[in-house]
C-alpha cells in the first residue's frame, strides 16, 4: 500500500493552511498514495494557544471536516486529517482530534489526543493542558487496501510517542501501521524524533508514518520536521527534513509478516 505523509508549515490563518494542504494532498494523489497523513495541528498554528478555540467545530460538522471528507472523496484517497479542534465538555478546552475518512468521504475514526505536552527548560514553555481536554482511550481503523490486505491502522498524535504503553495496546490488538501526525518542537525532535519513531516499530514489528510540521511558523515557533514512513525492522524507508514536502512510499504487508516469523517477539509477552 502506498502512503503519502504530508509535510506543512502551518500559519494562523486557516484559509492558507487549507489551500496549501489541498495541493500537497493533491501531490499524493498523482503519486498513487492509498491513504495520505496530514500533521497535526495542520489547519492552525497561531500566535496564541486559545487561538485554536475559535475555530473549533463540533464532531460531525464544519468546514474543516467538510474539507477533508470532500479531499478525500473527490481525490478516492483514505486521509487523516492531522489534527483538528472539536468542542469539548468546557468552553475554554477542545479536543485535539485526529480524523479518519474513507474514500467515500466518511468519517471512519476519531482519536482525541490522551497525552497532553508539558515542557519547560527556561527559554522554551509549552503546556497545553491550558486549552485542550485529553481523550481517554485508543483508537484504530480497518483499511481494505488495493493489495487484498486489511490494514489495522492505529492512531496516536505527536507527544503520545513518550509513551509506549500507548501503541504496545495496538500491537496486542493486531495493528499494522502506526500514524503519528505531530508538530514536534525543534528543540525535543532534534534530541528525540527518530530514536521514539523507530523504537516504536520496533518493539512493535508494526509500520509508522509520521507527518509533521517542519519550519518556522509566523508566531516564531521552529518545528523539527522529519515526516518520515518507517518499516518494522526500524529501517527508514522515505523522510524529508524541513518545509513544503509530499513523502510517500510503498509499505509491504508481507515484509511485515516475515519480520513477526523471523522474530515472534510479540508471542514472548510475559506482561
Amino acid at each position: 500500500m502506498k502512503v503519502a505523509v504530508i509535510q506543512m508549515v502551518s500559519t494562523g490563518v486557516l484559509s492558507e493552511n487549507l489551500e496549501q494542504a489541498r495541493a500537497l494532498l493533491e501531490q499524493a494523489a498523482r503519486a498513487g498514495a492509498e491513504l495520505a497523513v496530514l500533521p497535526e495541528y495542520f489547519c492552525l498554528i497561531g500566535h496564541h494557544d486559545a487561538d485554536k478555540l475559535a475555530i473549533q467545530e463540533h464532531f460531525g460538522g464544519g468546514p474543516i471536516q467538510q474539507f477533508l471528507a470532500d479531499a478525500a472523496r473527490s481525490l478516492g484517497i483514505w486521509l487523516v486529517g492531522g489534527t483538528l479542534p472539536l468542542a469539548a465538555s468546557r468552553s475554554d478546552r477542545v479536543f485535539n482530534t485526529s480524523l479518519a475518512f474513507d474514500p467515500q468521504g466518511n468519517c471512519v475514526a476519531r482519536y482525541d489526543k490522551i497525552h497532553l505536552f508539558r515542557f519547560d527548560n527556561g527559554t522554551e514553555a509549552y503546556d497545553e493542558s491550558r486549552v485542550l481536554e485529553r481523550g481517554t482511550h485508543p483508537v484504530h481503523f480497518a483499511l481494505p487496501s488495493k493489495d487484498g490486505h486489511r490494514w489495522r491502522v492505529g492512531l496516536s498524535v505527536c507527544y503520545d510517542l513518550r509513551f509506549s504503553e500507548l501503541y504496545r495496546s495496538y500491537s496486542a490488538a493486531g495493528v499494522d501501521l502506526v500514524l503519528v501526525p505531530s508538530a514536534f518542537t525543534f528543540t525535543t525532535g532534534q534530541a528525540h524524533w527518530e530514536v521514539l519513531l523507530r523504537a516504536r516499530a520496533i518493539e512493535n514489528l508494526v509500520f509508522v508514518a509520521a507527518a509533521a510540521q517542519g519550519g518556522v511558523h509566523p508566531n516564531g515557533r521552529r518545528t523539527w520536521g522529519q515526516s518520515v514512513l518507517i518499516d518494522p525492522w526500524g529501517e527508514v524507508l522515505a523522510q524529508h527534513a524541513q518545509g513544503l514536502a509530499c513523502v510517500c512510499t510503498d509499505l509491504n504487508i508481507e515484509t511485515l509478516h516475515q519480520r513477526r516469523t523471523q522474530l515472534p517477539a510479540l508471542q514472548h509477552r510475559v506482561l
